[in-house]
């Protein structure tokens, strides 16, 4: 299996910025991020709002000519499902010859529940696909992007496409520091970022209850995976083993967890839906696992999903996947979005080509 992996270095500023956010603050910072850096107005593009089958998408398309066909991407924020949108694409820096970037302005909750985000987002690339030459794209080479949680939706909808025989397959996937998980919150990358902004420990599994509308007064033991019963733990070990992540990411400190806490039916119940492929596509079946398309996942090593998008990235290679690593040495969530990021449209480029 052919694997790229890239280091790149952020603006060293931005790191300390990022280090030295308040709690207090973190809440007004995190939503900045999830909203994006507003594009800069771009003469070669021409900015179209869609529906695609009753979901709001707006159309980013060059104004040069070209002779073949482009590639078309469909973009699925972040915000885990409760914040973000198109109005403020981040991806609106790319290669403007060759791509038509659709992000997908998908409805948010808590004014429509979980799983409405995932649903809207499957109808709007099915739509897509069906219609993608009406758009001078090649339905062969449709890719879904999304980021954080939008990268769990990218995930979700790679998944839910690979059986179906009315579309023809995604060309790829591209993950951007992905949510993956709600079954350990004890991995390295857990561990080491616990506290750093601007997704601190806690605060993912917050914010993921607040998505599915839980009681949040579980989360300590949730943390501890009470939640997780011994048949489960038994079958997902092979997933989500600590031993499947490289020596290189557990040097920063981290120590294997001791016995996790006593199994609770009551917490199962309320957090069996962390546990789906739709919120958790890393704890998919094989037989799915075996059919997603070529991948791309951008991780970062001061956030707390980095080793969701290392376990994935083991996943799909065991099965054959070809996939594309970026690591962010000094990277941590919501990097790519800063618009003092250096490397931002490098990465960006290079996610889309």
């Amino acid at each position: 299996v052919e694997v790229t992996k890239m280091r790149i270095k952020p603006d060293h500023k931005m790191i300390l910025l990022a280090r030295g956010i308040s709690y207090s603050n973190e809440v007004s910072l995190l939503r900045a991020i999830m909203d994006g850096i507003p594009p800069l107005k771009d003469k070669r593009l021409i900015i179209k709002d869609l529906i695609f089958e009753k979901v709001k998408v707006r159309l980013y398309q060059p104004k040069t000519s070209t002779t073949g066909q482009r590639r078309g991407v469909l973009y699925f924020h972040g915000g885990v499902g409760r914040f973000g949108s198109i109005r403020k694409a981040p991806l609106s820096r790319y290669d403007h010859t060759e791509t038509l970037l659709f992000p997908c302005r998908y409805r948010l909750a808590p004014e429509f529940p979980y799983p409405t985000q995932f649903h809207d987002c499957l109808t709007a690339t099915i739509h897509f696909m069906k219609t993608a030459q009406d758009y001078g794209v090649d339905p062969a080479r449709i890719i879904v992007c999304g980021d954080s949680s939008g990268g769990t939706l990218t995930a979700a909808v790679a998944q839910a496409l690979v059986n179906r025989k009315d579309v023809p397959k995604l060309r790829a996937q591209i993950l951007i520091y992905p949510f993956l998980q709600a079954a350990d919150f004890n991995l390295p990358s857990y561990q080491q970022n616990a506290k750093i902004p601007v997704l601190i420990r806690e605060r993912t599994l917050i914010l993921g209850l607040k998505y599915l509308n839980k009681d949040i007064s579980a989360v300590n033991i949730l943390l501890k995976g009470s939640h997780i019963s011994e048949e489960r733990r038994q079958k997902y070990q092979k997933w989500l083993s600590a031993d499947n992540i490289p020596h290189e990411f557990k040097m920063r400190g981290y120590t294997p967890p001791g016995p996790p806490a006593p199994y609770s039916e009551e917490i199962y119940k309320l957090a069996k839906p962390f546990l789906e492929p739709l919120f958790s596509p890393l704890l998919c079946e094989d037989n799915v696992i075996a059919q997603l398309p070529e991948t791309f996942i951008l991780t970062c090593e001061y956030d707390v999903l980095r080793d969701d998008g290392l376990l994935y990235k083991k996943r799909l290679e065991d099965h054959g996947i070809k996939v594309t690593l970026c690591h962010l040495e000094e990277g941590f969530h919501g990097t790519i979005f800063l618009a003092a990021y250096r490397q931002h449209q490098l990465i960006l480029s290079t996610t889309t080509s």
